[in-house]
């Protein structure tokens, strides 16, 4: 083992981990821009198509629930064919999505568009993942899937808002679909070119038979990751779904901000998010994922009902309470579906365990939770009432963890 990673590929570990990251940065730009569009004031969007918060929240939920399908069949079908023939067609397929939902002129075009960019968009999150781990010399797995799943924070929720708020001041939000969806063909086409195959798929397992399926189940964490990444991603994606519609609506309904300034405290969630994806997976290599998941929840829930609290008067505050939520929550999500998931995984299923704990994870909370979080922003409890219903989720994500079994390479002894 020393000796392995004595000769270890450090020049295609950082080439690929590059790639996978600026790829999942556009899968989070053109996946999270939706919401911001949509409600914006500069935008015509709402009113073109005939969209109400609790469509746009509907909207998150298919495009999630897809994406969760996906990112299980075909992170099976990456350890059966390969990496290359899943990964590089998934992002050429969600870049000309986003680019066609610029050009939809109807509500059931914009749901079957955003519908097959999250089937595409799913394999890019589970076949990334096993392609970041086969990578990565094994002290630096939980770092190296940190920064390849940050950039969905960075991109789509930090850069994101602002860059769409000031696109709209002197653009139709059909052209800024159109240019954020452009620069993912460029990356199918280096992907295609960099991917290295790893040297054992599931159909070249044991006795010739592979591995068998139903393998994947054995271990602990492959029932409770899936079931505490629920909860994770349930407070992310609503968040995301409703954060633009409380910022600028009316005081009492919401904060009553610009566009510019909402769209300015909105970017906390993506630089908190940016960082925490990072920054927790790197330290979860040290203190292990276990500990790092339950702080992770238990610091995200506390600063979001903070957040809810706060009036519209001190934007910074805003900022920095979004910030330390958006961060804590995606450490959790990403310590889950990263090092988490592929620590669980038997020989030869890597991105079928990666794909199964985002399956469950996108399905219900990037999927069910933000419909049921349209509904209740629709009702007498409002988009307040939708940011409790995350905080909620959190807390009950903290329980489910406390069931996880610790799988860092430093904390488990050989």
């Amino acid at each position: 083992m020393a000796q392995q990673e004595k000769n270890w590929d450090t020049s295609y570990e950082w080439k690929i981990i590059l790639l996978l990251s600026l790829t999942f940065g556009l899968v989070g730009l053109d996946r999270f821009i939706l919401p911001v569009i949509l409600q914006s004031p500069n935008s015509t969007m709402a009113k073109d198509l005939g969209l109400t918060p609790q469509d746009g929240g509907a909207m998150a939920g298919y495009l999630g629930m897809a994406w969760g399908v996906s990112a299980f069949v075909m992170g099976y079908l990456a350890d059966k064919i390969g990496r290359r023939l899943v990964l590089a067609p998934a992002i050429l397929v969600f870049s000309l999505m986003s680019v066609f939902s610029g050009v939809v002129g109807t509500v059931m075009g914009l749901i079957i568009v955003r519908i097959v960019m999250g089937i595409a968009e799913g394999p890019v999150a589970s076949t990334g993942v096993a392609v970041a781990v086969e990578a990565s010399k094994p002290s630096r797995r939980g770092m190296n899937n940190g920064i390849f799943q940050c950039m969905i924070s960075l991109f789509g929720l930090a850069l994101g808002p602002m860059i769409a708020t000031r696109l709209l001041d002197s653009h139709s939000w059909h052209t800024v679909f159109m240019l954020v969806g452009a620069p993912g063909v460029i990356m199918a086409i280096l992907m295609w070119m960099v991917v290295r195959e790893p040297a054992k798929r599931a159909d070249t397992g044991h006795g010739g038979g592979g591995t068998p399926f139903l393998s994947m189940f054995g271990h602990r964490n492959a029932k409770v990751a899936p079931l505490t990444l629920i909860c994770a991603m349930g407070g992310i994606f609503v968040i995301a779904a409703m954060l633009m519609g409380y910022l600028t609506a009316p005081v009492g309904a919401g904060l009553g901000l610009d566009p510019i300034t909402a769209g300015n405290v909105f970017s906390a969630v993506g630089v908190g998010g940016a960082i925490g994806q990072f920054a927790m997976p790197a330290l979860s290599d040290i203190i292990g994922r276990k500990l790092s998941t339950l702080a992770s929840y238990i610091l995200a829930a506390v600063a979001l009902y903070f957040f809810t609290q706060a009036g519209p008067d001190n934007t910074t505050t805003l900022w920095i309470l979004l910030f330390f939520a958006s961060l804590f929550n995606f450490a959790a999500l990403a310590i889950l579906a990263g090092p988490v998931a592929a620590e669980a995984a038997p020989p030869g299923m890597l991105a079928s365990m990666a794909g199964f704990v985002i399956f469950a994870g996108e399905f219900v909370g990037g999927g069910i939770s933000p419909i049921i979080a349209g509904k209740i922003a629709s009702g007498p409890y409002g988009l307040k009432g939708a940011l409790y219903f995350a905080a909620c989720g959190l807390v009950v994500g903290f329980f489910v963890a406390l069931f996880l079994k610790e799988t860092a390479p430093s904390k488990v002894k050989a």
